[in-house]
């Protein structure tokens, strides 16, 4: 899982592999070569996952309000929530065996509860996830544990939130990590040496208008992630490295989305095989 130092890449997306990552990549960042501490971490090739909270989905919760109200319908007999929660998960580590793992990119989509009383704000994914808050606060453990190792968090949708929803967001992300929160700078000069000397571990990506309001908060356009929306490994691969090499030198960092995505299709052909046993284990490696 350690990236390639050095390398001029981008962000590695990839399903969490079946089976425990190696915990001698819970310190990479900080084992890198002095060479590249103070290289910017944009010219990093940096492993992420997508979907990243998905290990766990309720299957007993609503159907996330980010489905079309046909699935909503469909969703009021059982089996159909079963078959869903096998097209939902996308990972099969938590965040703390993720992080363990050397994953430092976390692909974050987030929605209210529609009915629920108060803000609460859940992962989704199809169904809903954990509570953020219960996410954020795993994440914080690990970097109190491992000092010089620093997060990218891209919160990139949003669902059934207005500006009340994203207010009461925010504040748990300000409280969970305070001071490890790193300000907007310019992208190039964002290297490890650059967080360790500030003490930060922590990138906010906001893809929505309020982000103008924090300092913490990066704007989504500084993390493009440009999809593939593929089921096929060449097209994916061309495309990978078209992107690639098309991406901003300058100004931002970049997503690689490794990633096969089912189509309806797809999905009507492997109903019961679900996403891992139909799509993943054909994903290229990267």
């Amino acid at each position: 899982m350690k990236p390639p130092a050095g390398r001029e890449g981008g962000w590695r997306r990839r399903w969490a592999a079946a089976g425990p990552m190696a915990e001698s990549n819970a310190d990479w960042m900080g084992s890198l070569p002095a060479a590249l501490h103070s290289y910017p971490l944009s010219n990093l090739a940096i492993p992420g996952s997508h979907d990243s909270f998905s290990y766990w989905v309720d299957e007993k919760s609503p159907v996330g309000p980010d489905q079309a109200t046909a699935i909503k319908r469909l969703a009021r007999i059982s089996l159909v929530k079963k078959i869903m929660k096998k097209w939902s998960v996308t990972q099969n580590l938590t965040f703390k065996e993720q992080l363990e793992g050397g994953i430092r990119y976390f692909d974050l989509r987030v929605s209210s509860k529609p009915g629920e009383i108060g803000q609460e704000i859940y992962f989704i994914h199809g169904l809903f996830g954990i509570k953020v808050r219960d996410g954020l606060k795993e994440i914080n453990t690990f970097l109190e544990q491992h000092p010089k190792e620093v997060v990218f968090l891209d919160f990139n949708h949003f669902y059934a939130m207005d500006d009340s929803h994203h207010f009461f967001l925010i504040n748990r992300i300000r409280s969970a990590f305070e001071s490890k929160l790193c300000s907007v700078e310019c992208v190039e000069d964002v290297t490890l040496q650059y967080m360790w000397e500030k003490k930060h571990q922590v990138l906010i990506f906001y893809h929505y208008p309020l982000f103008r309001e924090y300092a913490f908060l990066w704007p989504g356009n500084k993390m493009p992630a440009p999809w593939a929306n593929t089921t096929n490994v060449h097209k994916l691969i061309q495309f990978l490295e078209t992107t690639l090499e098309e991406r901003s030198r300058y100004g931002t960092f970049h997503v690689s989305q490794a990633i096969l995505t089912p189509r309806v299709k797809t999905i009507a052909r492997h109903l019961i095989r679900g996403l891992k046993n139909t799509l993943v284990h054909r994903s290229p490696s990267v």
